[in-house]
């Protein structure tokens, strides 16, 4: 069998050896190859010369003479491109236990990761650390795994070896660097948005604030790990993340919190460490209604930043639900859609540290949308909720807390225990809120966005709200994509560690997708670099088995051809080299 490629992609430099044979001194030309499987060099005999004594006789100076041999069939395969040709033994077996396979694609994740530094930020506190181990190398790692092929930290540590790169650690120091690398949380944070606006200008008028949560498959409950309101409705302890991402859907900052705090609290400690350390002059803060109480706004308005905030209709005073449903000022944008808006002088209660509360006036304008597909939305929802909450009445034996979300709202005398979650049997038996559900449809298709934006336009407004979206993405590829969980850890220390390298990961696949144009969705750029793979077939030879529009792209942009269906190692060691030169533009 011959396998046939370019012999310049095939054909390394060959030289002039001179070994012992027999006690004799003995010429041939050979060529150097690497064996990833024994993973040491080795030699390839293209032409035995012979012994060096016998060819004395007809070469006054046998070495020099072939040295020059050597030289001339170099600069011939160097300017030759002609094809070579590979004789394959058809009954050679694999080695067991011995990948052949190895990725290629991580080399687009490579150039993001060293583009925002954190080659040198890792190996400036390996080194002050005084490690064993190359924190660097490690992190790299857990993050090109986390986005190329998410597993446990052990099963990560197992499949290093698809990759060419220097993986010079144990599984123990693996997990000594987890133990350690929380610790630069905070720190990490900070220089990667530095970096990010150095490269590319970063605004923060508007950012994307939102919480999630994160289930562990545990019984009992500690410090971190508590019950809560699960946002997958789950009855497992949880933790709490609050998320800041920049209008590109990038993330700037990120807290973890217990699993039993208030969506609401979580907003302003993070805000506030930005504020200090960050270097932002200002900040206008875009989240959902959850986040729309009197600290919050509060607190966002007294530092000078601002907000864009939804706010629920049914929760609201009488005067607000009057003006939502007063049909005077309405005006049509489009068949189905129709808004308004008001300038408003919005008093809230604000609790001090005496716990008194002081009332504070905000001027905040209010923009109303009516749509006919939220309203169908809206109806088809709660069809679903009201469903649940009539099996709920039927038999409320089968439900607590965690089971009953959506649908205990429209149910009356629910009664909870407060540390199991059970439904109390006892007292009035519950029954349909049948009140409750007529006035919530007098709001259907109706939302309200508040805003401290008072000059900017209705349309300005809406559509930095709009962006609300890409942070609920950024949640989503980290729990799908990503899947930073279920967690395959359980102490505190590593659990932050994950999380780190899981902040690091999303920072990176996003980055990456800003400087591929916006073209691709993260699932698709993660399922593309995952397939760009290569064999090895012989000596230095390997032939890759995919590409794709985006392996076109990466060449484009970054001058990483992975395109190529036969490449050398040496090749291969260039594209890993260029991939760690961060001289790529982010673009417009």
């Amino acid at each position: 069998m011959w396998i046939v490629a370019d012999s310049s992609i095939i054909t390394s430099m060959l030289y002039l050896k001179v070994g012992k044979s027999g006690g004799r001194d003995y010429l041939s030309i050979v060529r150097g190859y690497w064996d990833p499987v024994v993973k040491r060099s080795r030699t390839k005999t293209i032409q035995s010369l012979g012994y060096l004594d016998q060819l004395s006789t007809k070469y006054k100076d046998p070495i020099s003479h072939f040295k020059n041999v050597v030289s001339e069939m170099n600069a011939e395969v160097e300017k030759e491109p002609s094809f070579f040709e590979l004789k394959a033994d058809l009954s050679t077996k694999l080695s067991h236990g011995q990948g052949h396979r190895k990725n290629v694609g991580y080399f687009a994740l490579s150039v993001v990761y060293h583009l925002l530094f954190l080659d040198k930020f890792f190996s400036n506190h390996s080194r002050s650390w005084q490690c064993q181990y190359s924190l660097n190398d490690i992190m790299k790692l857990l993050v090109f795994s986390r986005i190329l092929s998410p597993q446990s930290k052990k099963a990560t540590y197992e499949q290093k070896s698809i990759y060419f790169e220097k993986m010079d650690f144990s599984l123990e120091d693996l997990y000594r660097c987890l133990s350690r690398v929380h610790t630069l949380e905070n720190s990490i944070q900070i220089h990667l948005h530095k970096k990010m606006t150095e490269l590319y200008g970063r605004s923060t008028e508007p950012v994307y604030y939102d919480v999630t949560n994160y289930y562990f498959e545990i019984d009992e409950q500690d410090e971190m790990r508590k019950k809560g309101v699960s946002k997958e409705h789950r009855p497992n302890p949880i933790i709490q993340m609050g998320l800041f991402c920049d209008s590109q859907a990038i993330p700037i900052a990120y807290r973890i919190y217990p699993g039993n705090t208030n969506d609401s609290m979580t907003l302003i400690p993070l805000l506030e460490e930005m504020e200090k350390n960050y270097g932002i002059s200002r900040i206008i803060v875009v989240a959902d209604k959850g986040l729309n109480t009197a600290c919050n706004i509060a607190s966002i308005t007294s530092s000078g930043n601002g907000y864009v905030l939804s706010q629920s209709i049914r929760a609201g005073n009488k005067n607000l639900k009057q003006y939502v449903l007063d049909q005077n000022g309405y005006q049509s944008l489009n068949e189905g859609f129709k808004s308004k808006s008001r300038l408003h002088k919005r008093e809230i209660l604000v609790p001090g540290k005496d716990g008194k509360k002081t009332k504070m006036v905000v001027d905040e304008k209010q923009v109303v949308i009516y749509s006919v597909k939220y309203k169908a939305k809206a109806r088809a929802e709660r069809a679903i909720a009201i469903e649940k909450a009539r099996q709920l009445v039927a038999d409320p034996s089968k439900y607590q807390r965690a089971t009953s979300y959506g649908a205990a709202r429209y149910v009356k005398n629910l009664v909870f225990d407060e540390k199991t979650g059970e439904i109390i049997l006892s007292g009035t038996k519950p029954v349909l809120d049948e009140k409750k559900l007529v006035e919530e449809e007098r709001f259907d298709g109706y939302y309200v966005v508040s805003t401290s934006e008072v000059d900017k336009s209705d349309q300005e407004i809406l559509e930095i709200y709009k962006g609300l979206w890409q942070i609920e993405d950024a949640f989503r590829v980290s729990k799908s994509d990503l899947e930073t969980r279920p967690v395959y850890l359980s102490r505190e220390d590593r659990i932050r560690a994950h999380f780190l390298i899981c902040f690091i990961s999303l920072y990176i696949v996003r980055l990456l997708g800003v400087l591929l144009d916006n073209k691709y969705s993260v699932s698709e750029i993660v399922s593309s670099l995952n397939k760009m793979s290569v064999s090895f077939v012989s000596e230095n030879l390997y032939v890759g088995d995919y590409a794709d529009e985006i392996t076109s792209c990466l060449k484009e942009k970054f001058n990483i051809d992975l395109d190529r269906k036969f490449m050398t190692l040496g090749e291969i060691r260039r594209i890993s080299g260029a991939s760690k030169l961060r001289n790529y533009p982010l673009g417009k």
